[in-house]
């Protein structure tokens, strides 16, 4: 009597594993492959397709009328001897570390108030959230007349009411910047201290109850437990908020156009002036492929220098 040995099992796994196309087609695999597709094609169309076009079109010449001229690394070598980028780098990297300082932890402030608050949070979670309803555009010309800079004006009254003022706001050099980050601060507060709040409802409410036994303050709570819960979304938020401060640009257009002398002109006004103003659409994209390839490499740098940070 023949005795049959069995396949290794090796053998049979690697059968068991081995691709059949017919039987992924008829398990609907290709049906899952057709619906996926025009939903790729429209994304990587409307997504990547302008990224691509922006990249050709900075080594273009154009006013998007003409035809287009080639001219290689003109736009920019242009650009970057331009003697007003310097000025417009600065005053981004200042609007940034303003926000930065000053105005990145009102939501962490806010959102830890509320959320020891306990009672009414509803209605503390709407009035905070309030301001990012308004409109940009209506909220930015009403903060305009509340920086009239007479002593009539709307925050110069109520400042002059302690001894205060009048300050010029908007009309001087070394305030504007300040003023326009004040406002920043005012607009998103209110929608990044939600997310803070959404995520302190993650953290164990037996870390605040073994710390109230233990007589730990509310001061300590948030020293001990509440900041440390939130490294990761902290870490998140601030990088975020890096990269949109280096993108300001409705702030600035509308409450004073870049000036006064250029003290609130930034990289996207720029962009906006090459653009639209001198009708050099190449140099205005080469610019901004030069700040997107900076920030990039900021990101890149952030996320190897916090990554340590945010494990421990």
């Amino acid at each position: 009597m023949t005795k049959t040995l069995d396949a290794p099992p090796a053998a049979t796994a690697r059968r068991r594993k081995r691709f059949n196309l017919t039987r992924w087609a008829q398990g609907g695999g290709l049906h899952a492959v057709l619906f996926a597709v025009p939903v790729v094609l429209v994304y990587v169309y409307f997504s990547w397709g302008p990224v691509i076009q922006g990249l050709i079109l900075s080594f273009q010449k154009t006013n998007l009328v003409q035809p287009a001229e080639w001219v290689g690394w003109s736009n920019f070598t242009y650009v970057l001897a331009d003697p007003g980028l310097v000025q417009a780098s600065l005053n981004t990297g200042y609007f940034a570390l303003l926000a930065l300082v000053f105005g990145f932890p009102v939501p962490i402030i806010l959102a830890v108030l509320i959320n020891e608050l306990r009672k009414y949070d509803t209605l503390y979670n709407a009035l905070a959230y309030l301001p990012a309803i308004v409109p940009p555009v209506a909220a930015i010309l009403l903060w305009k007349f509340f920086y009239d800079p007479d002593a009539a004006g709307m925050f110069n009254t109520a400042l002059g009411w302690i001894g205060l003022g009048p300050f010029p706001w908007l009309n001087a050099e070394n305030s504007a910047m300040s003023s326009i980050v004040l406002y920043a601060t005012w607009a998103g507060a209110g929608s990044t201290a939600i997310i803070y709040i959404a995520a302190l409802a993650t953290v164990r409410t037996e870390l605040y109850e073994a710390a109230e036994i233990d007589g730990a303050g509310i001061w300590r709570r948030i020293w001990h437990i509440t900041l440390p819960q939130l490294r990761n979304v902290i870490f998140v938020m601030m990088l975020l908020q890096i990269i949109g401060t280096f993108q300001i640009f409705t702030e600035p257009y509308l409450f004073t156009g870049g000036g006064p002398n250029n003290a609130t002109q930034t990289i996207l006004l720029k962009i906006y002036n090459y653009a639209f103003v001198n009708g050099d659409f190449g140099a205005a994209t080469a610019l901004s492929v030069l700040l997107a390839a900076f920030l990039g490499l900021l990101s890149v740098a952030y996320y190897f220098v916090t990554k340590r940070w945010s494990t421990t």
